[in-house]
This record gives C-alpha cells, structure tokens and sequence, in this order.
C-alpha cells in the first residue's frame, strides 16, 4: 500500500469520479484506474462501484476512507516536523472559489517568489475540520461559523446570481428579476442538507419581500445545473458567481449577497505570508 493510491482513493470520492480526480492529482486517469485497481488486488477487495454514473465507496471503501484521510494527515505532519517551511501556506477552499482566489495566489507568488501555495479541495467540513487541526493554514467559507477555538475574518462580499434557460419567461426582462416575480416560478437545488447556505439565503431574500419561494424538484449536487434548467426551462435556480455556466442567462440581484471570510485558528502564530494573502484576498481593503 502506497500513500498515492490513499490519496487517488481519497480524490475519487471526493470528487465523485475517475476523470475529475485525475484533474485534481495532475496525472492522467488511466494511471488512477491503474493505482486503484493495484489498491483492490493487494487488498483482495473491491473499493468502488463503478455500476453508477457516480463512483460510489463500497463498504469496504466506506472503512478504508477515515483510515486513508488519517494516514495522510500523519504523513504530512511527519513531514512538517523535519521539513519546516515557513514560506508556504495551505488553503482548504472548494471549486467555486478557484477563479476568485487565483488572482490573490498570483499576486502572492509575484511577492514571494519563493512561496509555496496548496490548495486542498474539501467540503465545508472537512475544509474546517484542516484548520482546526492544522492540516490548512486557513478556509475559504461563505456564511457564519460557530466553531471553538476558530474565527471568521470577513474578506468580500459575494453576490450570487439567479440562473434561468434563455426560454424562460423572466429572460426578456432588461435588468434583475424581482423576488416577487422569481415567486412565481419553481426553484430548483440540491437539498437543503446538501445546500443549506442557498436555501437560506433565498428564504431570507424572500421573506423580506413579503413572499415565499415556490421550490421545484431536488437537483443531485453534483449534476450539471445548466442540464436542470433546459430541462426545466420554467424553473430558476441561485448559483455562485464562479460557478456561472455556458449557455445560461445569469443575472445579479443584490437581494442575494453573502460573506466570504477566511476561518483560522485563534491560537495560530503569526505568518506574515498569511497575513499577505488575506489582503490580496480582500482586494487590498484591509486594516494594517
């Protein structure tokens, strides 16, 4: 067993497929297929099933996960211990910040050419659970937090857009539709156990406009919102200014409007280079 075939394991699940953790991991997917496959026979068991659209763990898979993650997080401490490298910074952040994180990380690595910047690619959770215990240096999170021994440190103010197929009635409109006027069409997302932050803000939009939201069927987080739409070319949906899709009419409304922060540790030492980053981050609006 091979800390790269833990880690292929690691990004297979969590990005749900083959093609998509080879993006991740830099390397071809024939060559994950290949490590996972040498995985399963040294093992003797099989770790995913790849019947469904998305590869899915299989119980054995479910058991060798928290092992794997744990393992890797030993490695990468082992290695901080003996290897110390005060010029590099790790961010815990999803896909939907990648756009706007890219220009803060390229104007960090024209000041600090020597730095070394990771991204690691969690869900919310997870992407906490790396500050807390020191596997990520910071979080990129929209929303409010309560999480001991962490704070926020507010970095911009993102605006959401509303989302609808070119043949939606709404589409002839020249400017942002209304809470109202969006009411009386069906909304559609992922659950609210999968999206809560989007479910809520849509409900607080909408309960200060005086209406309520006419919600349409569940969409599978992971499908392609634009598919939903055409399909549903009646139905709307609310989707993060870097997850914007071809094809699909996407229009601001400042009814909508979330904060990005970074989360960090309140016991955390001073890292000028985090400190840096953070006002790259912010667009230079912050307090010295």
């Amino acid at each position: 067993m091979e800390f790269r075939q833990l880690e292929y394991l690691v990004a297979v699940e969590e990005t749900g497929g083959f093609s998509k953790a080879a993006q991740r991991c830099f390397v071809s997917q024939s060559a994950i297929s290949h490590q996972i496959a040498t995985l399963e026979r040294e093992l003797d068991t099989t770790l995913f099933d790849r019947s469904t659209r998305r590869v899915e763990l299989t119980q054995a898979g479910e058991l060798l996960l928290p092992r794997a993650r744990e393992l890797l997080r030993l490695r990468d401490e082992a290695a901080a211990a003996v290897r110390p490298q005060p010029n590099r910074i790790r961010i815990a952040a999803n896909m939907s910040f990648a756009s706007s994180a890219l220009a803060a990380v390229s104007t960090i690595r024209d000041r600090h050419p020597d730095a070394e910047i990771d991204f690691l690619i969690k869900p919310f959770a997870q992407r906490i659970e790396a500050v807390a215990t020191g596997e990520a240096d910071l979080a990129l999170i929209r929303g409010r937090l309560e999480f001991d021994g962490l704070f926020l440190d507010p970095l911009w103010i993102e605006q959401p857009v509303v989302a609808f197929s070119p043949k939606h009635p709404l589409a002839k409109l020249g400017r942002p539709p209304k809470p109202a006027e969006l009411a009386e069409y069906p909304l559609i997302l992922p659950s609210i156990e999968k999206q809560r932050l989007l479910h809520n803000l849509v409900e607080r939009a909408f309960a200060k406009a005086g209406v309520t939201a006419t919600l349409g069927p569940e969409i599978r987080e992971d499908h392609p919102v634009s598919f939903e739409l055409v399909n549903h070319p009646d139905s709307w949906t609310i989707v993060y200014e870097d997850m914007k899709q071809p094809g699909i009419i996407s229009r601001h409304n400042p009814a909508f409007t979330l904060t990005v922060s970074a989360a960090l540790r309140v016991d955390a030492e001073p890292n000028p280079l985090v400190a840096d980053l953070l006002t790259a981050l912010s667009g230079g609006h912050r307090r010295h």
